[in-house]
């Protein structure tokens, strides 16, 4: 009965602790503390009794947890909602029109204009290796991007916001010809991992830190979104279906713009399999 009861308590009171400042804050994690010195002093602890002094520490440690500022709090909230509205427009298979598929590989890029967003492409390609490795270049090793794909110049990160949320800093490099010209990105990110299925979804945001960069123009994505998930019956191989959303501002007529965004979700699946077998080749 203890453990449930304790167990009920803190649950209940968790939140509340947390938002605690101060000297309230500080007399939270000395009662804890106390607590634990008292089990301590007791002959013959019980089972219930290791439980509690498990449960009693475990919260200490989460009241001395820095919490998050305003700011950051708004940030998570963003990529949380660049994530679900990118797997609501994913999950709506009406409308989706063919703008380019690749014979040989399957690759295929669809399109579609949503009222609120506008146009909006969507890659689906095989990768030949398994999640977890596509996941650690496009996650864990996001900022050496620009080494492998032409069409980004540089990517930094410029806060990390617990284990899911990071604020980047994207430079693209100008495509052949100088057509659409050098733009820059100020984004959210957010990475979530369910099962066997990783989201990794973004969007604009605003971050004073960096301002509009000389010689670059500020565009706008979001939401985006890469879905990543085993083949069905093929671990060793990931489906990888990229959402696409960006609004590169200035002038461009807008046979252009399709034009450049759908070649580039296509030069970035083969770069990408270029990048992992080279990996994959050096670990041999």
């Amino acid at each position: 009965m203890l453990p449930a009861t304790f167990k009920l308590c803190a649950a209940i009171s968790y939140q509340h602790l947390r938002n605690m400042t101060g000297l309230r804050r500080q007399a939270a994690v000395t009662i804890g503390q106390e607590l634990s010195k008292l089990i301590c002093r007791s002959p013959g602890p019980g089972p219930w009794i290791s439980h509690v002094r498990r449960r009693s520490s475990l919260l200490s440690s989460r009241l001395e947890e820095k919490p998050f500022s305003e700011m950051e709090m708004s940030y998570i909230k963003q990529g949380e909602e660049a994530l679900q509205k990118s797997l609501s427009i994913l999950g709506d298979q009406d409308g989706w029109k063919m703008e380019t598929e690749v014979v040989g590989n399957g690759d295929k890029v669809l399109s579609k204009v949503l009222p609120d967003v506008g146009k909006v492409f969507r890659l689906e390609v095989v990768v030949d290796q398994p999640l977890d490795a596509v996941y650690s270049e496009l996650v864990d090793n996001m900022e050496q991007m620009g080494d492998w794909n032409p069409n980004v110049k540089e990517v930094k990160i410029l806060q990390k916001i617990g284990k899911d949320t990071v604020i980047t800093h994207e430079k693209a490099a100008a495509p052949p010809g100088n057509i659409v010209g050098p733009r820059d990105f100020v984004s959210v990110r957010c990475s979530k991992r369910r099962g066997s299925t990783c989201v990794l979804a973004g969007m604009a945001t605003q971050y004073g830190a960096v301002p509009e960069q000389e010689g670059f123009v500020r565009a706008e994505n979001g939401p985006t979104c890469m879905l990543l998930r085993p083949l069905a019956g093929q671990p060793s191989q990931t489906k990888l279906t990229w959402l696409l959303s960006i609004d590169l501002k200035g002038w461009l007529p807008k046979t252009i713009i399709n034009q450049v965004l759908a070649q580039t979700q296509v030069d970035f699946a083969n770069h990408l399999r270029q990048r992992l077998a080279r990996t994959v080749a050096a670990r041999c």
